[in-house]
């Protein structure tokens, strides 16, 4: 993560001018005879920014869209009208349109939820210390196939001082499931990672994992000839750049790789956001990538 110097007094109050230069036009666009208010709840501590209201709707009206917002009935609604926190006034009046009380935009109306037996009082629906959660008994856990501990014990019975290393049951796993046959022939040579270098950003297969290039060059890692060794961006490697006491570059254990030049390829790819959604191994397939071969070094 990128470190920023800290502002100083100036440099802070030039960029709160300019963030706030346009606040008086926040509401210039508005439509005639509508306003925007913040809408706050007794028993919610969200706020709710800018909710467009109509002056000629009555109070109950009102009501009834705050209903949709937050499900407080329209009969147990309070309103309470504040400008700069301080109140104003109650809308008490259901009959009277709201351009009665003078509102504007840039107010608050606070609601005060009645209703005694409000799923909201008392945090309600929004407490999740409040929330009774699953709990599997150990007993229960201990006798179930296929968890990690259920692997660690088996791991055990055929040695006794087995420990799990990081990445080490994903790393077994892919050794079950590969189906890429093994190298055959003389090892790759340097026009295999022809236009690698260090210091270049990459997508390694398979998975699509990316990352930066921190090695390229020939080593005894399987069949030897020329490997990549890439930095992953997330842990989705094997080791910390280093292959049976060997260190070729330095990363945090399990984002370290090696893979064959047919399977990095280098260009623009910046890190993935996790929070896009996408499945981006269809694409890899569709686009007529390199040619898939034997992907990654041994484990230590």
């Amino acid at each position: 993560m990128s470190s920023f110097p800290l502002l100083n007094q100036d440099d802070h109050d030039l960029v709160r001018s300019y963030v706030t230069g346009a606040d008086h036009l926040q509401y210039a666009q508005l439509p005639e005879g509508v306003v925007a208010i913040l809408m706050t709840h007794s028993n919610l501590p969200s706020k709710h920014l800018d909710i467009r209201l109509d002056l000629h709707w009555t109070i109950e009206e009102v009501k009834e869209k705050f209903r949709k917002h937050i499900g407080t009935a329209v009969d147990h609604q309070r309103l309470i009208l504040k400008s700069g926190g301080e109140t104003i006034c109650e809308l008490n009046d259901n009959r009277k349109m709201l351009g009665y009380y003078s509102v504007s935009s840039g107010m608050e109306i606070f609601i005060i939820d009645s209703d005694p037996f409000s799923l909201s009082r008392g945090g309600g629906l929004t407490d999740t210390s409040l929330i009774a959660k699953y709990r599997m008994a150990d007993e229960i856990y201990d006798q179930r196939k296929g968890t990690l501990r259920d692997y660690i014990r088996e791991e055990r019975k055929k040695d006794p001082n087995f420990k799990l290393k990081p990445n080490a049951l994903a790393a077994e796993l892919n050794k079950k499931n590969a189906t890429t046959p093994q190298e055959s022939g003389p090892p790759p040579g340097a026009d295999s990672v022809e236009g690698i270098t260090v210091g270049a950003r990459c997508e390694v297969q398979p998975g699509g994992r990316r990352g930066v290039v921190m090695f390229v060059g020939e080593a005894f890692i399987k069949a030897g000839g020329y490997w990549v060794g890439v930095r992953l961006d997330e842990p989705l490697g094997r080791n910390d750049g280093s292959y049976k006491g060997v260190k070729f570059f330095s990363c945090p254990d399990g984002y370290g790789v090696f893979a064959r030049g047919c399977n990095v390829n280098v260009g623009y790819f910046p890190e993935l956001d996790i929070l896009l959604e996408g499945d981006e191994d269809e694409e890899d397939e569709e686009d007529g990538g390199k040619k898939k071969c034997d992907d990654d070094d041994d484990d230590d």
